[in-house]
């Protein structure tokens, strides 16, 4: 099974606000996951990022793949930067 982390869009029409969630890379976008580990809200200035950096560095540690965009969020918030130092 691969075990993405991936952006899960909630809000309304026009207004995203995502959820940073652990998920197997099959399951639909909006579908189920198993984890939650953060939050992102690109309509505040500076967009807000609040992130787990505990679950996050746990989940990369069993090869949890990150997403792009998220790879770039974890890189703003300090996780990427604790993975590297952990390797």
């Amino acid at each position: 099974m691969a075990v993405r982390i991936r952006l899960r869009r909630m809000g309304t029409h026009k207004k995203p606000f995502y959820r940073l969630v652990v998920a197997d890379s099959r399951s639909p976008r909006n579908g189920r996951f198993i984890d939650m580990i953060g939050t992102y809200d690109p309509l505040k200035k500076p967009a807000g990022i609040q992130v787990d950096p505990a679950k996050a560095l746990d989940w990369l540690k069993k090869g949890a793949i990150p997403s792009d965009t998220v790879k770039s969020i974890l890189s703003k918030a300090g996780v990427m930067k604790q993975h590297a130092g952990a390797k």
